[in-house]
């Protein structure tokens, strides 16, 4: 596998997923950086607009195994990961996998659970394993989750806990079709006279792992590294930010740049890969100051304000 096959292979994903995802071909892309980095993405947006649907036809298109927990309130750690259950024949304790032993894990409306309960995938989200009573058992590869919420304000939900919302690579949203794409769905109801909406394997999970590692080679320039940390470093100084991006955001920064470039065939980064993938790698790990925040500033216009007074550097 070469840049060449990412940006192919992505291609045939994608078109895939347009017979049953109507106009958001962007935000398939978006998600598509998430595998390819080998990262989890937060899909958030109100109810209705497809969420959940992404991340199945995601799973299907990918050829990976593919679980859904749906995330409630009185949903238990346990129900995740697993546990032991005693065997009445055999007299000993068994283990019952979770749902989280699989390739892709949906996280369906993720922050409608307490915080000890989303909690319970952080080891998972970081180091690909869930320990079960002291015992460490690895996730297979590829590995990742697509999780949904919708947005806090509205009523049953808890906001996730910080260390949980940077583990996430990107935070996306979807966002409401035009009124020709809504017509469009309608459309094809019509003619497939059914819910149902099959999507057909591309790929396999061998040639996931492979494209993960193709866009592992794609070149980076250290002054596009250094524009990279200057963004980040810009984050924490923001005089309407609280906390600004981690060093994960960084990485995120370089993860996301890396994959954006090779599905557009290129073997290098510029800095226009960084500004287009950074409202989405850097907004969910800023917090900011009380002030701002009710005066209704929310962190995309901050990091927009950010790319904007960073000096671009020129990459030969």
């Amino acid at each position: 596998m070469n840049v060449g096959s990412v940006a192919e292979r992505g291609k045939a994903v994608m078109d895939e997923l347009e017979h049953v995802i109507v106009g958001k071909r962007p935000v398939l892309e978006r998600v598509l950086w998430g595998v390819l980095s080998d990262g989890h993405v937060l899909i958030e947006d109100v109810p209705g607009v497809a969420k959940t649907l992404i991340a199945k036809s995601f799973a299907a298109a990918l050829g990976l195994s593919f679980r859904r927990v749906q995330f409630t309130p009185d949903l238990l750690p346990a129900d995740i990961t697993g546990t032991y259950v005693f065997d009445r024949k055999t007299g000993e304790f068994v283990l019952r996998r979770g749902p989280i032993f699989t390739n892709v894990l949906l996280a369906d409306e993720i922050n409608r659970a307490p915080p000890k309960t989303q909690s319970s995938l952080l080891e998972a989200m970081q180091e690909r394993q869930a320990t079960l009573e002291g015992q460490t058992f690895p996730l297979e590869p590829p590995f990742f989750v697509l999780a949904t919420q919708n947005p806090i304000e509205h009523e049953g939900t808890y906001p996730l806990p910080e260390a949980q919302v940077d583990r996430f690579l990107l935070r996306i949203d979807v966002g409401y079709p035009t009124p020709e794409q809504e017509v469009e769905i309608l459309r094809r109801r019509e003619e497939r006279r059914s819910d149902d909406m099959p999507v057909r394997a591309i790929t396999t999970a061998d040639e996931v792992r492979a494209l993960q590692a193709a866009v592992e080679t794609v070149h980076v320039d250290p002054a596009v590294d250094a524009y990279m940390v200057a963004i980040v470093g810009a984050t924490r100084t923001h005089s309407q930010v609280e906390i600004g991006a981690s060093p994960r955001g960084s990485l995120a920064l370089l993860k996301l740049s890396r994959a954006r470039a090779a599905l557009g065939n290129r073997d290098f980064i510029t800095p226009d890969d960084v500004k287009a993938v950074a409202p989405y790698a850097l907004a969910h790990r800023m917090i900011l100051k009380p002030d701002p925040w009710i005066r209704g500033v929310r962190t995309t216009a901050v990091l927009q304000d950010v790319l904007n007074q960073v000096p671009v550097p020129k990459v030969p």
